[in-house]
């Protein structure tokens, strides 16, 4: 006969207890507690009974008091920008390696670049009583954690710093980056270089465009205004944008993007093009070595990003109470035939 039959099938919501787990296997529930809990003096028949009884039932242990008493929830929360950006993926994955080895569960979520989002979600993770947060900022003042770092809550920022308040920062060394991308452009030739960047309220999108005006500075090259766009993303913004600079008064002979999206977009706009563009893009991206010619990169390290934040969080959570450190990880430089396009004759 099935438990249906019975008259003991469940609604979904009702779990199944530790109290019905003994009534089935004919025990008390100290001895259900001693067995979940893997302590000592439980026969072994009576033992099997138990778990027999909780595979049918399909019993989890409710970790809830445990947590109580240890004043740890062994969970930290991952704030990312966009989830479905594949910057991130590498990044998450690589803090949730280091939260599966410290035993602790990664629970993430987007902010879509939205500061009130971010917060929102950011109270929503502390008030399930976290134990360590990582964030991808959208906000630039980030004073609303201080209440919340106070009270323990260990707190570790990722590819941009945090907004007015002091704390632990792991950055890719985009300024670095940008400025070598730009310098491999004027080695081959290139005097009129396009830059075309994020939101500038944006910190990487500012590093960025402060290591495209060095790389230009240092060649003893002046910057025509025309050639710099900051903005949105979007593909009509940064189509908008290339467009200009390469139909402009004084065209460019090469582009360099200063985040993967705007790289897609600029293949595309170049691939219209009956005349060869040199380009640059800031980040790899999946495909960018099939195009033809194939995409030049500065690629960062999404991977050691996450790990080094994951890292960082955990020591703080074991104590470590040295001042806020940064760490600054560095990026590489891939040339595969897009940044390697000389101008044309005469440019």
């Amino acid at each position: 006969m099935t438990d249906t039959a019975r008259g003991t099938s469940r609604r979904y919501g009702s779990r199944p207890t530790m109290k019905d787990v003994a009534a089935r296997a004919g025990v008390g529930l100290k001895t259900v507690s001693r067995v979940v809990n893997g302590e000592p003096g439980v026969t072994p028949e009576t033992e099997r009974r138990v778990q027999d009884a909780i595979t049918a039932l399909g019993f989890r242990r409710n970790d809830s008091a445990r947590i109580l008493r240890k004043g740890r929830t062994a969970s930290i929360g991952l704030v990312l920008e966009d989830l479905a950006d594949p910057f991130y993926g590498p990044l998450s994955r690589a803090v949730e390696e280091v939260a599966r080895d410290h035993g602790a569960l990664l629970i993430n979520g987007s902010s879509a670049e939205d500061p009130a989002r971010e917060q929102e979600l950011v109270l929503a993770l502390c008030a399930r009583r976290v134990d360590g947060l990582v964030i991808i900022p959208a906000a630039e003042d980030h004073r609303y954690l201080e209440p919340e770092i106070a009270a323990g809550v260990a707190t570790v920022f990722v590819d941009r710093p945090a907004g007015r308040i002091e704390a632990d920062t792991v950055l890719s060394d985009s300024f670095g980056g940008a400025r070598d991308a730009v310098a491999h452009l004027i080695a081959h030739g290139h005097r009129r270089i396009g830059f075309i960047g994020d939101q500038p309220r944006i910190h990487t999108a500012g590093e960025r465009l402060r290591g495209y005006r060095a790389a230009m500075a240092q060649a003893g090259l002046d910057v025509d205004e025309a050639w710099v766009s900051l903005g949105s993303t979007a593909p009509d913004r940064v189509r908008f944008a290339a467009t200009g600079m390469l139909d402009g008064p004084r065209p460019v002979t090469a582009l360099f993007a200063g985040n993967n999206r705007v790289t897609v977009t600029a293949v595309r706009v170049l691939a219209e093009r009956p005349r060869p563009v040199a380009l640059v893009g800031f980040d790899d991206f999946e495909l960018a070595d099939l195009v033809s010619p194939a995409i030049t990169v500065v690629a960062q390290d999404a991977a050691r990003l996450g790990r080094t934040a994951a890292t960082m969080l955990f020591r703080r959570l074991d104590g470590d109470g040295i001042p806020p450190q940064r760490q600054e990880i560095p990026t590489r430089l891939i040339p595969r035939g897009s940044g390697e396009l000389p101008p044309p004759a005469g440019a």
